[in-house]
């Protein structure tokens, strides 16, 4: 009798645990549905009905081009897919389909935390518990390889446009903070070699040893995908201001897209602030451009609409059938 008790308390137990975990990814779904409509709905810096209106009168989305900005936002993505999978090949080797489960789903998870830091938890959940501490450190180097890229180019983007255009950037200050940023930097790259600290279980010695392990190859490779991903999404913000008649020398309208992304990328924000953030930043720029407020906005929210909202949505499939016991070992 106590053992079928005990069994089916087990029994029980287990169950509770497979609803809970089945509520907390409805959750996190419903949580990403709401996000996009009001992002989309009820977007403070651009209301819909004044998107929609740029849209119609520019007539900007014929068969033609809203392909080619699919295959855009698809080559980004795909970028990004194989740059993960290289980064964990020393490690495990997974298939397009893992990596695509692992990254969408990951971004779903991520989209109302703050500087998307839920996606390092939420790629980590598909591997057992021994190889977890090595993802999130596979995805914090993922992320600095993107970052590099973007602060180098959007450096050089932004060192351009105040030369072009007078502007109230201080290019003094801003050289002394990406200096005092790089030794910072340094001083925590020496530190993580050199020293012997701990933190929740994991040592620098530990961390130090793990990135020795990663082939210098890996790293580049890595890299230059990141460049390759930054000039994807970036000529797709300059075909946006194509189609919506804002006519600029390409290499002119680059280094104010580099600009932007430069700004926003060194600000924290909630993802929910994010195309705010943006948005305003980017309406900044342009303006010395002569483009018009709404129509920039309005470009913003179609780059985050290709960008992060269908993969997004496709990350909802992923999230809904992940199976915690299916998780990857290695």
């Amino acid at each position: 009798m106590d053992l079928i008790c005990t069994i089916i308390a087990h029994t029980l137990s287990y169950r509770s645990k497979q609803y809970l975990f089945r509520l907390i990814k409805i959750s996190i779904v419903l949580a990403a549905l709401y996000f996009i409509y009001q992002k989309i709905i009820h977007n403070n810096t651009l209301h819909f009905s004044d998107f929609y209106n740029i849209l119609s009168e520019n007539n900007a989305f014929s068969v033609k081009t809203l392909s080619f900005l699919l295959i855009l936002t698809l080559i980004n993505w795909l970028l990004e897919l194989f740059k993960w999978q290289w980064l964990l090949r020393p490690f495990k080797k997974i298939s397009l389909y893992q990596a695509c489960e692992q990254c969408l789903g990951s971004l779903t998870a991520s989209l109302i935390t703050p500087n998307r830091i839920g996606e390092y938890g939420a790629k980590a959940m598909y591997y057992q518990a021994a190889f977890r501490k090595h993802v999130v450190v596979l995805n914090l180097i993922n992320n600095i390889l993107q970052l590099t890229v973007t602060t180098i180019v959007g450096f050089i983007g932004l060192l351009w446009f105040t030369q072009s255009h007078k502007t109230l950037l201080n290019t003094y200050y801003l050289v002394i903070y990406i200096t005092t940023l790089a030794l910072i930097t340094g001083l925590i790259g020496l530190f993580v070699f050199k020293g012997n600290f701990k933190f929740m279980q994991l040592s620098t010695k530990k961390l130090s040893r793990f990135l020795r392990r990663l082939p210098k190859k890996t790293l580049y490779y890595g890299l230059g995908l990141s460049f390759l991903r930054y000039a994807v999404f970036s000529f797709q913000f300059y075909f946006l201001l194509q189609i919506f008649q804002i006519e600029l020398p390409y290499f002119e309208a680059l280094s104010i897209i580099a600009s932007m992304y430069f700004i926003t990328s060194i600000i924290p924000s909630i993802t929910l602030f994010d195309g705010l953030i943006k948005g305003s930043i980017s309406v900044y720029l342009f303006a010395f451009v002569g483009a018009h407020e709404l129509i920039i906005l309005s470009i913003t929210m179609v780059m985050w609409l290709l960008n992060f909202m269908l993969p997004s949505l496709i990350g909802c499939y992923y999230v809904l059938n992940f199976k915690y016991k299916n998780t990857i070992n290695s």
